[in-house]
Parts: structure tokens; C-alpha cells; sequence
């Protein structure tokens, strides 16, 4: 019965937190016994976290590319280099994934030639938001926030793997999802400059919309 009772709690603890992470900071009751390591740090993670039901990978609402755009705080193409699980801190009250990425090219935050390393919510990686050594990708992440952590800016859709010729791939949901975009619509494989021409004018957009409210 307290085993019962215990994953009964832990399950009301996440279906109040975010419906994703977003980069946000957790809330407090993430410190709870649920959430900490029950090994040492490792780049061996667990694909679910006992009692506690996966957040969605997708944020509801989040639709065309200007909006994913304008959410990133970083967007870059890279390759993992180093996975490390690292456990709960004073500083960081919650256990997280170090993620080093070899930078090749940059749109926004990071720096093409050197190396980039993210800090993501175990939560986040146990509902399948994952990585693997090698794995070449183009991301939009979410500005930092004030613990440190970030992810893909509307889960699944601000992540597109690069495919061995250097092309981008778009799966079936970005392709609904951005199927308007005057740069990307209608495209399943896609050059980085193409995202790059495309994050432009969503910026262009955004200034453009800011002076019509400004005159009206």
C-alpha cells in the first residue's frame, strides 16, 4: 500500500509540471526521491523513470516555423560528441544529460568550429527526448533558463537529423507544420542555408508586425 501510495504521488507531481520543459526551470517539487539518481552519473540512462508517466514530446498549440524560430535561443547543426547523466545539485535541485555537441554550423547561440554543451531534464530524455554519440542534427533549442537547462523548442519539430550528403531531413510532422513557409514548404530534405534564409525572414516577419502594432 505505501508503494502504491508513493507512485500515486509522484504521478500527481508530473502531471503539474509543464506540458514540457520547454527550457523552464522545474518546479521545486521535482526534488522529490522520485526524481534523483539511483546509480552514479553515467552515459548509460534509463528509458523511463518508474512511476512516473512520460511528458508529451510535442507542445500543443506550436504551429509554422516563424513561431519555432523566434522561441530559439540556439540553432545550430552539430554532431554529439559526449553524453553524461549528472546528478542533482544545490545549485541544480534536479538530475539532468550533459550533451556536447562538435558545432559545424551556427544560425543563433553557439559558435561554428567549437564545441556547445547543453543541460537537459532526465524527464525530458525517459519520455524519449534522446541523443547518441555520432548523431549529426540541426536544433532549435530554448534560451537557457535560470537552472541551466534547455531542449527542442516544441519537442520533435525543432529537431531534424542531417543526413550523410549534409541535407536536413523533415519528417511527416514538420512537413505539416511548415507546409506554408514561403522557404521550407512543400520540402522534405532541405539545405542549412535554406533554414537559415528561413529563420531570416521569420525575424523580418516579426519586425514587421512590431511596427504595425506600433502605428496602429
Amino acid at each position: 500500500m505505501l508503494g502504491r501510495n508513493r507512485r500515486l504521488l509522484a504521478s500527481v507531481i508530473v502531471f503539474l509540471l509543464p506540458p514540457v520543459m520547454c527550457g523552464q526551470d522545474v518546479p521545486l517539487a521535482t526534488t522529490a526521491p522520485a526524481f534523483r539518481a539511483a546509480q552514479p552519473p553515467s552515459a548509460h540512462l534509463p528509458s523511463r523513470i518508474v512511476g512516473l508517466p512520460p511528458p508529451p514530446i510535442t507542445m500543443p498549440g506550436l504551429s509554422g516555423f516563424p513561431p519555432l524560430a523566434r522561441a530559439a535561443g540556439m540553432i545550430f547543426a552539430g554532431t554529439v560528441k559526449k553524453i553524461d547523466r549528472r546528478a542533482a545539485t544545490p545549485g541544480r535541485p534536479v538530475e539532468t544529460v550533459a550533451v556536447t555537441f562538435h558545432i559545424e554550423n551556427s544560425i543563433r547561440g553557439a559558435r561554428a568550429g567549437g564545441n556547445l554543451t547543453i543541460n537537459q531534464w532526465i524527464g525530458l530524455w525517459s519520455s524519449g527526448q534522446r541523443y547518441a554519440i555520432g548523431e549529426h542534427v540541426l536544433l532549435f533549442l530554448y534560451p537557457r533558463s535560470r537552472l541551466g537547462l534547455t531542449s527542442c523548442v516544441g519537442g520533435r519539430l525543432g529537431r531534424f537529423p542531417i543526413d550523410a550528403g549534409g541535407r536536413v531531413m523533415l519528417s511527416g510532422e514538420q512537413l505539416t507544420a511548415f507546409q506554408k513557409d514561403s522557404v521550407l514548404g512543400g520540402k522534405s530534405r532541405a539545405r542549412f542555408s535554406d533554414f537559415a534564409v528561413a529563420v531570416r525572414h521569420a525575424s523580418e516577419e516579426e519586425r514587421h508586425d512590431a511596427r504595425g502594432d506600433r502605428e496602429n
